[in-house]
């Protein structure tokens, strides 16, 4: 399926396997990822280009941009969407929106944009991404993959002290009040969840709208869970020391072991395999919904409110900046 395949945090633990393993398969697509630093100072970038390296018969580049910043997304989104309406790129067959943020150590952190940073990295910097770019895929349709998590599920993962809900007042998940009480490792790992939350509700209200869309209902959306990553540099990075060792010396090299107790747990490069089935439409090819690496699931039952879908749509739309004018949907 040749086409453009544009992926954030293409420098990221699962990124970079999932790259390589899509450049495998399928070497005649064209790649774009987004990292928030290009120069090789960047030992992450540096790695994601060596990898892209082995592949020199294939259409690649790495674009900059900081999901922290919003007009940074929208100037981006402009340019592949005139990137693709001039002939430059080929049109779209998947989004792959990986990127995310998340810091155990710190009280909340804001963005310029005014919005709470985990929810704009992992959810709003995505949203404005997605809708931008809904007209720039082919008549054929394609495939966008968003990132869930078991921290949707209240109890579920072993991080977790407050269990994750989209609060009544939803202006509180962009722009919550300051932790009270203060438990920085704590109610890190709550806006963490709550992004994750959100993307899942986001994902079945996506689909409702596409599927209503004449233009557009070929391209489908997916939410998936990837698993527990044990070689991901997610518990080495914005997190206590405590987290650091137990990935170094405990999940790492005990993961067989691991895995009797928690099916989820594999590497990077098994779900990055997955990640890339579904995103082109190899593996359940044309349906929605909800993964759990790569089974049809059921997300939480939070995750199923109606109601509440449809108001972090609206509210999403918003606050991304995104209008009725910006987007390929008829109805936004």
């Amino acid at each position: 399926m040749a086409g453009t395949i544009i992926i954030t945090g293409a420098n990221g633990s699962l990124a970079i396997p999932a790259i390589q393993h899509l450049l495998n398969q399928q070497p005649d697509c064209t790649l774009i990822g987004t990292v928030r630093n290009a120069s090789d100072s960047d030992t992450n970038t540096q790695t994601l280009r060596d990898t892209l390296s082995h592949f020199p018969s294939t259409e690649s580049s790495i674009r900059e941009v900081d999901l922290s910043s919003l007009p940074a997304v929208h100037s981006f989104a402009s340019s592949i969407a005139s990137e693709i309406s001039s002939g430059t790129l080929p049109p779209l067959t998947a989004i792959i929106c990986n990127a995310y943020y998340w810091n155990l150590n710190k009280p909340l952190e804001t963005t310029k944009d005014g919005y709470e940073k985990t929810f704009q990295v992992s959810h709003l910097a995505h949203v404005a991404l997605v809708l931008r770019l809904l007209g720039s895929f082919g008549p054929s349709g394609g495939r966008i993959v968003l990132f869930s998590s078991d921290a949707i599920w209240p109890g579920k993962n072993g991080l977790q002290k407050f269990p994750p809900a989209i609060p009544d007042d939803i202006e509180q998940l962009a722009k919550p009040a300051a932790d009270d009480p203060v438990d920085v490792f704590g109610r890190g790992f709550l806006r963490y969840a709550n992004a994750k939350l959100a993307i899942v509700m986001w994902m079945y209200a996506l689909n409702r709208a596409l599927e209503k869309d004449p233009q557009l209902n070929k391209i489908t959306a997916i939410a998936i869970n990837p698993g527990n990553l044990s070689d991901s540099r997610a518990l080495r990075t914005n997190t206590p020391s405590m987290l650091y060792y137990l990935s170094i010396f405990v999940i790492r090299p005990l993961r067989p072991l691991l895995r009797f107790m928690d099916p989820t747990m594999r590497t990077a490069a098994e779900a990055g395999a997955d990640v890339i089935a579904l995103a082109t439409n190899e593996a359940f090819p044309g349906e929605r919904g909800y993964f759990t690496m790569l089974k049809k699931d059921e997300s939480s039952p939070d995750s199923l409110d109606e109601e509440k879908q449809r108001k972090l749509w609206a509210k999403s739309a918003e606050w991304a900046g995104v209008g009725a004018g910006d987007t390929g949907l008829k109805a936004l």
